[in-house]
């Protein structure tokens, strides 16, 4: 089996620009989502680039180095052109989902009796990878909340091998200082891995504050429609070139073309989504906070966030997701979830839809001390709908509520 064999003649990594499109204004992340990579004289004048949706490239007649789509395809290749230039890195891989693309990067730098730090709060199926799956392999972690660099220097060990960030994290919203934690994983020899979702390449760009990798679940804001399931991987050439052979290629986790061209389509309206999502989040968090049914809200944007300032130092914007926690039982908190009709119930975010979720619904005082989240915490994705509507859904299930 020779699937790996053909470079590619023009390198599709190349020619991408090293700062991060934050820097560079707004109008980039529009020029990259709508057109980087199209290349409209090489698929004869199409305004949407065609799918190659086949497994092989033969070579009797020229290709340009392609061989088999799990390794390159051109089709992927668009995607993940914008997508590395989204974040100012020098290359991105593109996956088959958020998990597929976490655990290549985290298995990337692991090895063998190797040491990982991580906040504990991480999505629930990384800290599973991490504490179970991995712990086969004598992989050991070490889980901090997060929000305090002294302790992630004392988690630090001669074999830890990386550290490994989400902020903020999905449900307690709280953040940990990229540039700060980078230098610390630096001077130690390790790496570091950012998972980006919630904040976007077009609000945050960790790269430019010094992390190696950054993953993102596209199946959220970069495909926007809630029709897929994806993932990238970002950082320099020397890693992704590594991770298309080894953690991609080995474990056949690449993105189907079809899943590509489906993305690809998302980025397009990414700039004009985000913009959305980030205008009604905010009015609905300040809403919220004022609400006499509301004890809580966790939303990084609120200047009344514990970590605010930090969040305007590392962010240009915010997005969509937050959580707050309602006044009264459990059961009026449940009662107020069914009461909702804009907002379907559901465990993913970043769609065009709006959703609800209850993480800590079920929750007991000694569970709510032990992972440091509150009881009946809710956490809601505002999609695409009009505020107005959206607070009026939200004002009549706290009627709702109250009733009940």
């Amino acid at each position: 089996m020779d699937e790996n064999a053909g470079k590619r003649e023009s390198d599709p990594d190349e020619a991408l620009p090293s700062a991060s499109a934050a820097e560079s204004g707004a109008s980039d992340f529009d020029d990259i989502c709508g057109h980087l990579g199209d290349d409209y004289d090489r698929y004869l004048g199409a305004i949407v680039p065609p799918i190659f949706q086949n497994t092989l490239f033969t070579r009797k007649r020229s290709n340009q180095g392609y061989t088999y789509t799990r390794v390159t395809n051109p089709t992927i290749e668009i995607a993940e052109r914008k997508l590395a230039a989204m974040e100012g890195g020098e290359a991105a891989r593109c996956f088959s989902s958020g998990m597929a693309a976490i655990s290549a990067a985290l298995m990337s730098v692991m090895e063998r009796d190797c040491h990982i730090v991580c906040p504990s709060r991480v999505y629930a199926p990384t800290r599973f990878f991490l504490e179970s799956y991995m712990a086969r392999f004598g992989v050991e972690t070490t889980f901090v909340s997060g929000t305090d660099l002294d302790e992630f220097e004392a988690a630090l060990r001669p074999q830890t091998r990386a550290i490994y960030l989400e902020t903020p994290l999905s449900n307690l919203f709280t953040l940990q200082d990229l540039r700060a934690v980078a230098e610390l994983a630096r001077s130690r020899g390790a790496a570091t891995i950012v998972d980006n979702t919630w904040a976007t390449p077009l609000f945050q760009n960790p790269l430019a504050f010094g992390i190696d990798m950054v993953v993102h679940s596209a199946t959220k804001y970069m495909g926007g429609h809630s029709d897929i399931l994806a993932g990238v991987l970002i950082g320099s050439r020397e890693r992704m070139e590594r991770v298309t052979h080894e953690e991609r290629g080995l474990f056949g986790a690449a993105m189907d073309p079809h899943q590509a061209w489906l993305l690809i389509r998302g980025l397009r309206t990414l700039p004009l989504r985000m913009e959305r999502h980030q205008e009604s989040a905010l009015r609905i968090a300040a809403w919220l906070e004022r609400h006499p049914a509301v004890e809580r809200v966790l939303y990084p944007g609120l200047p009344s966030h514990p970590q605010h300032e930090l969040a305007r130092r590392q962010m240009s914007g915010f997005s969509g997701l937050l959580g707050f926690v309602p006044r009264g039982t459990r059961e009026q908190a449940a009662a107020f979830v069914k009461a909702l009709r804009l907002f379907e119930e559901g465990p993913s975010w970043g769609g065009f839809e709006s959703l609800i979720n209850s993480p800590g619904l079920d929750l007991d005082e000694e569970a709510s001390r032990r992972t440091g989240m509150p009881q009946r915490l809710l956490r809601i994705s505002v999609g695409l709908e009009r505020a107005d509507a959206l607070l009026a859904d939200l004002d009549r299930a706290f009627a709702e509520m109250r009733r009940a």
